[in-house]
């Protein structure tokens, strides 16, 4: 059985944020989906999110595994910001789905944005965030609940672009038709609970719909940082369609990304140990 999607985006500043950083992929004739959250400070974001995903569809294109082709992204990233000091210290997370011609999809996974799969009523989600409160959780030293307030939340320990090279997580989802799959940036999870995703994702609206709705429920929850949604329904190819809604689009979210002209503030980095583990972690702070 061959399959198809049919995708539906959306994306906003926020409430709070003065530019959007997040950026979106959807390429339907690739069958490849995207999203990214740039950091960086003074809009070097939005060029690390943009440049990540120009090159993700390039490598990609190209005949690059997802792995590898998000590693390639990492790669023009670091070189942009070595490259260009108002630029120094940019990043970005990348979440990037490529459908297979057997029914898969390869999701590669640098940073704390996420991959969802909603089948059946339920939600799983696919990815694991690089973020120190996620190392805490698999611990055990904090719970879910207790993860929601932790002042730490916001610090990671991978994202593109701050070295030059990364280890790429890749994940594989064997498909089903009725399926809705869910990338989007911590806008959503950071302001929307999973349940309330899921009565969203699982509502019966199309997935620009629910992608619109998602956001707007970000935003009515406070939204404190920009938020970006990518859902992606998966159908039997031939199904009958009413219209063709596929889309070729690489965006950066809500503005266009621009040539920062004055010093970025860079992320900041710091050395943080676990304690009791005798081990260090590199941690990223959001420099939005």
């Amino acid at each position: 059985m061959t399959l198809r999607f049919r995708a539906g985006a959306a994306s906003d500043v926020g409430l709070v944020r003065d530019h959007n950083e997040d950026a979106y992929l959807v390429d339907d004739g690739l069958g490849l989906v995207a999203v990214a959250d740039g950091m960086g400070g003074h809009r070097a974001g939005e060029v690390a999110s943009t440049a990540a995903l120009d090159a993700l569809r390039i490598a990609f294109g190209a005949g690059a595994p997802i792995d590898d082709a998000v590693a390639a992204a990492n790669d023009i990233v670091f070189e942009q910001s070595v490259a260009d000091r108002n630029l120094r210290g940019m990043g970005t997370t990348l979440t990037a789905g490529a459908l297979g011609i057997d029914g898969t999809l390869l999701i590669g996974h640098v940073g704390d944005s996420r991959a969802y799969l909603l089948r059946d009523g339920a939600l799983e989600r696919i990815t694991t965030d690089h973020s120190l409160v996620e190392e805490l959780i698999q611990s055990g030293e904090l719970t879910e609940e207790e993860a929601e307030r932790d002042h730490r939340r916001s610090q990671i320990t991978r994202a593109l672009g701050l070295e030059p090279g990364v280890q790429v997580d890749l994940e594989t989802i064997d498909l089903r038709p009725g399926d809705r799959v869910m990338l989007c940036s911590d806008g959503l999870t950071t302001m929307v609970r999973e349940d309330a995703i899921t009565e969203i994702l699982g509502d019966g609206t199309s997935a620009e719909d629910a992608a619109r709705r998602l956001v707007e429920s970000a935003n009515e929850a406070g939204g404190v940082d920009n938020t970006t949604v990518v859902v992606i329904d998966i159908e039997d190819d031939g199904a009958p369609t009413d219209d063709d809604t596929g889309s070729t689009a690489a965006a950066a979210a809500d503005e266009s990304a621009e040539e920062a002209t004055e010093p970025s503030q860079a992320a900041a980095t710091d050395e943080a140990g676990d304690e009791g583990s005798g081990r260090r972690r590199r941690l990223f702070g959001r420099g939005k």
